[in-house]
């Protein structure tokens, strides 16, 4: 729709709501009943599941409870994730000729590449690191995802702006020894905050002017001011009478133990590997992975990289893919073998 895209900030908002405008807005867009549109927004504390996921499975429900954390289900898959007011999230929604490709890693690519240069014109240096973050000396500073519905892209990202690591940690549900203080301080090194960075936290109308500013420049298009449309908002209430419902969060519901943590330890030649895997035993799929022990590896990142390279991975496919993983990667692992990550992996599910 016309040549002109639309800026618009939701505000500080609970999940439901947050969930709602993007079906709203995606569903719109889809319709041609608005332009392409960029907003920004915020979240309550929330924990987001994707949408094939079961919060018991996934999630420290107590924790949750406990901290006044809500619990929501996002319109679009991938893994659970924790926001609050200490990130700010920004979404493009598009038309799929507008996107310039329909490769969703060549659009991640455009996208990503485009956000990073905002988030340097801060103050930092701010790079794309495929398949979807954005790091700033190797931490990750922005996670992003998008998804092609009909005719129409959604795209997401979050900035980090005063975020602490450790409450997401706490949400999520993961074995109890990566929540110690050394696993902790470990997982603090791999993210980086504008604040830490900056020294101050910029105030956020300017992280949007930037944001703004290099989506402009990107896609070679004004980006004006906007407001919610009467249609939009129409779609928002009906899209929110059937979010704001326990149905809605547990419309996929199964047990912890159907997806249990698994855990192993192996001394190889080149140190003691520990693994913690959730493994979902009806799909014969590792879910998720964490490694931890005394051993060496270079550069440091490698392991968290692993781990990701792992999530979601049928258990027939574990060693082929640990090995694609290291033959694409220099690091340095002393004595230590591509393949004794495969075999404790095994140890743990045998």
């Amino acid at each position: 729709m016309g040549k002109i895209w639309r800026v618009i900030d939701t505000g500080l908002r609970p999940a439901a709501e947050n969930i709602a405008l993007n079906r709203a807005l995606l569903e719109a867009r889809q319709a041609g009943e608005i332009p392409n549109t960029l907003r920004f927004l915020r979240f309550r504390p929330s924990a987001l599941l994707g949408y094939h996921q079961s919060a018991e499975q996934e999630l420290d429900l107590d924790y949750c409870r406990a901290n006044g954390v809500a619990i929501q289900r996002r319109i679009t898959g991938g893994g659970a994730i924790y926001f609050d007011e200490t990130q700010i999230g920004w979404e493009l929604y598009l038309g799929r000729e507008d996107a310039g490709s329909a490769d969703m890693a060549q659009v991640a690519c455009r996208i990503c590449e485009a956000a990073a240069r905002g988030i340097s014109a801060l103050g930092v240096a701010a790079k794309y690191r495929p398949r979807n973050d954005i790091e700033v000396d190797g931490k990750k500073i922005s996670g992003t995802g998008g998804a092609f519905e009909g005719n129409a892209l959604m795209y997401q990202g979050t900035l980090l702006v005063r975020f602490d690591v450790e409450k997401m940690l706490r949400v999520l549900r993961i074995p109890a020894e990566k929540l110690d203080g050394k696993s902790i301080a470990s997982a603090r090194e791999r993210v980086a905050n504008l604040a830490d960075l900056l020294g101050f936290a910029p105030e956020l109308d300017v992280v949007k002017e930037q944001l703004m500013a290099a989506f402009a420049q990107e896609f070679d298009i004004p980006i004006l001011p906007g407001e919610l449309t009467a249609a939009e908002l129409a779609r928002y209430r009906g899209a929110l009478a059937e979010i704001d419902r326990p149905d809605w969060v547990n419309l996929i519901n199964r047990p912890a133990a159907d997806r249990p943590i698994l855990e192993a330890s192996r001394k190889f030649p080149g140190g003691l590997l520990r693994v913690s895997l959730a493994f979902d035993a009806r799909a014969r799929r590792i879910k998720q992975v964490w490694f931890s022990g005394d051993f060496f590896v270079c550069p440091k990142r490698t392991v968290a990289d692993l781990e990701a390279a792992l999530r979601d991975v049928p258990l027939a496919e574990i060693e082929a893919r640990v090995e694609g993983f290291f033959a694409q990667r220099q690091a340095e692992l002393l004595l230590l073998a591509p393949a004794d990550f495969a075999a404790v992996i095994r140890q743990a599910i045998e």
